[in-house]
């Protein structure tokens, strides 16, 4: 099956949308009630500036100068996440540090203003310099160039997080954070992922974490290494001995998850795009998962959800960017219905997206939200 709309190859162009120009659309809305935590989910990590260059149509090379296409400005890192979840649905709260330059007062911005995240946990320090990077797209691929200083000598996240349904977490080898305990042991449902093994350790018993998770979702090499498996499924059964809920990424080929409380199993195959910025979407991924989960949907539907939604993000550049949110949702389900020659019954997949999505949600498609500098509608 195909995700349709079309593809290009310039870069956004100077248009920002907030969430009021979205389809409102609250997954969790059956299930709210008086006494409910306040936050749907919480974060807390490191922002970036992100400066995304579009439509090169090769890597640079050494001694030459090249010219982009196109460009555009977002708030990188966490802010990924954040948004990915905030444009579905979700109230989220982010605790994080900015810089007291106008990179870090963009940021706040963009996510505050533009996206309705919750900042009250985060805070601006003063003389610190907003990390920076610089990204750079073509034939599918990014190159990457980051900058930043030390961060601040204190955690932006407070000793005791803000009570919220769910909090996502990047667990670290050897490096337990005090604040997923403390929000574990309040009731708030932990969704852990994990980076690349520097150590080369690859053990388990590293990632002490992880037994206050719900959910655990590694890729494939990942999920193999951790679990001294060879083949990825193996590993996700290998690691529902650690935690309830494990999803292991398949790349191309999709996604396998288990869940050792219900004995369900699901796998689902990735949607086929044309992937021209594939930043940020293993963020898009856990956010589409994480909402499936808070709307207790089946773990064939969340596995489903969180698949496409990855896949139209990695339609547009960028990676808070290219964060679908309802009205994207809902034009790709209206549209690929229409596609002559569609498979009906990996269609019929995805056919949970009726009871969801309003009829006047869709839009026209792919909605570009970056902008080209920062700056650009300040008042003197």
């Amino acid at each position: 099956m195909t995700a349709s709309g079309p593809s290009h190859g310039k870069g956004p162009s100077p248009l920002t949308e907030g969430p009021h120009r979205q389809a409102h659309v609250d997954p969790l809305a059956a299930l709210r009630a008086p006494g409910d935590p306040p936050w749907d989910v919480y974060l807390t990590g490191t922002v970036f500036l992100d400066i995304v260059f579009t439509g090169l149509d090769s890597a640079p090379v050494r001694g030459t100068e090249s010219w982009a296409r196109g460009m555009g400005s977002s708030p990188g890192g966490v802010a990924n996440m954040a948004t990915a979840l905030a444009r579905l649905g979700l109230r989220t709260s982010l605790a994080a540090a900015f810089g007291d330059d106008h990179y870090g007062e963009y940021c706040w911005d963009a996510l505050a203003q533009g996206e309705g995240i919750d900042l009250t946990p985060s805070r601006s320090v003063p003389g610190w310099h907003s990390p920076v990077t610089v990204s750079m797209a073509y034939e599918g691929e990014r190159t990457m160039v980051s900058h930043g200083h030390e961060p601040p000598p204190e955690e932006p996240a407070p000793d005791c997080p803000p009570r919220a349904r769910a909090a996502v977490a990047s667990l670290v080898p050897g490096r337990p954070a005090t604040w997923i305990a403390q929000a574990a042991a309040r009731g708030t449902r932990i969704f852990g992922d994990v980076g690349w093994d520097d150590t080369g350790a690859w053990d388990l018993a590293g990632l002490s974490d992880l037994a206050h998770c719900e959910a655990f979702l590694p890729n494939a090499e990942e999920a193999m290494r951790y679990t001294r498996t060879d083949s990825p499924r193996a590993a996700a059964h290998a690691l529902t001995a650690h935690v309830p809920v494990a999803v292991v990424t398949l790349g191309a080929e999709g996604a396998y998850a288990v869940d050792r409380r219900t004995g369900e199993t699901a796998e689902v195959p990735a949607i086929a795009v044309e992937a021209l910025d594939p930043t940020g979407a293993g963020d898009v991924f856990v956010a589409g998962f994480v909402t499936g989960s808070l709307a207790g949907w089946p773990l064939a539907d969340r596995l489903a959800f969180a698949g496409l939604v990855a896949a139209l993000s990695v339609q547009e550049f960028g990676g808070s960017l290219s964060a679908p949110g309802w009205s994207e949702i809902a034009t790709w389900w209206r549209e690929v219905q229409s596609v002559e020659g569609q498979d009906r019954a990996a269609l019929s997949r995805y056919a949970f997206l009726e009871r969801l999505l309003p009829e006047d949600a869709a839009r026209p498609w792919p909605l570009r939200r970056a902008v080209p500098t920062i700056g650009f509608g300040r008042s003197n």
